[in-house]
């Protein structure tokens, strides 16, 4: 059963971390092969299941050692029907995975989570296309439906509930919370941006938070920004506008790259782990609400660290 799904503790304010990137750490810096980014694979194995214990473990010891939340945000980033079939699993195969993986963040929880640390299950939705490249943009109906099925296993399996990652257009952002609502299950949708501050589908960011909750009657719980340097957004949340109450969350790439100049690097920009920290608790003195700090592409338990401390240390001096 889920724990929190009824009323999720970091909308009350208390700071919640996540993890980093979860792909680009368990390639560059363990050396896995993951087709088409897919971390989910992981789980079909003993060996697998124990590197994501692993892999987790240092990011909850970090939320705990602080006293802070933590977001467990399942490895299923890839796990929806169109890259299963490119992986050779079929529905009844991605059903399981998708079930196992909440059953191993439930699992995670029950071993790391104290009372003044309180561990939320998410399920990760992601993209049905790139996660840079909206392709070919579905409609909200064809997307609430093509998500529905990984989000209904995320919900019977106890999740408390499900994150739309690297969301790149606003038709299959508002599909998703639908398909959410549908299961009865809360949701958060992130948005990615590019270096002007839109989404890789030509939105601004805010105007793609306004569309979604204005078709959904506002049921995400909050939205996220997530696989973009707070450089190239920070101006378009510095305008103050209303939306940014909305915000809640950050999962920062380390690199100030664009999606394009990722694609085609061939190695890891790690970035500057305290300097994007400092841009973090620059950025929480502009957007009022922001309490689940975490990482994307390139960022690993160093880059968690370090913004744990900058924000922390603020907030004690304030």
């Amino acid at each position: 059963m889920s724990k929190y799904r009824n009323t999720l503790p970091q909308t009350s304010g208390k700071l919640f971390l996540s993890d980093g990137g979860i792909e680009t750490v368990l390639i560059f810096q363990e050396g896995l092969e993951l087709p088409y980014f897919a971390a989910f694979t992981l789980l079909d194995t003993q060996e697998g299941r124990e590197t994501l214990r692993r892999y987790f473990g240092r990011y909850a010891g970090l939320a705990v050692e602080g006293g802070h939340g933590f977001i467990l945000e399942s490895p299923n980033w890839r796990a929806s029907a169109d890259w299963g079939d490119k992986l050779g699993y079929d529905s009844a195969a991605m059903t399981r995975v998708n079930r196992d993986a909440i059953h191993l963040m439930r699992e995670l929880r029950d071993t790391h989570e104290t009372p003044a640390a309180p561990f939320v299950v998410s399920g990760c939705v992601g993209p049905r296309g790139d996660g840079y490249d909206p392709g070919e943009i579905m409609s909200v109906a064809v997307a609430r439906a093509y998500h529905s099925a990984q989000i209904r296993a995320f919900a019977e399996a106890g999740a408390d509930m499900v994150t739309a990652i690297t969301m790149t257009n606003v038709p299959e952002a508002t599909g998703i919370a639908l398909a959410a609502r549908d299961a009865g299950i809360p949701c958060v949708i992130s948005f990615t941006t590019e270096t002007d501050g839109r989404l890789p589908s030509g939105e601004d960011v805010g105007a793609a938070i306004r569309a979604v909750d204005t078709a959904t009657g506002a049921f995400p719980a909050y939205y996220m920004i997530n696989c973009a340097h707070p450089t190239h957004f920070e101006d378009a949340v510095r305008r103050g506008e209303g939306w940014i109450e909305r915000v809640r969350g950050v999962r920062a790439n380390a690199s100030t790259k664009s999606h394009a100049e990722l694609d085609d690097s061939e190695t890891l920009d790690e970035g500057d782990p305290h300097d994007l920290a400092r841009r973090f608790n620059d950025l929480r003195k502009v957007m009022p609400n922001l309490n689940v700090l975490g990482g994307c592409c390139g960022t690993d338990h160093r880059h968690i660290a370090a913004i744990r401390d900058a924000c922390t240390q603020s907030r004690a001096a304030a």
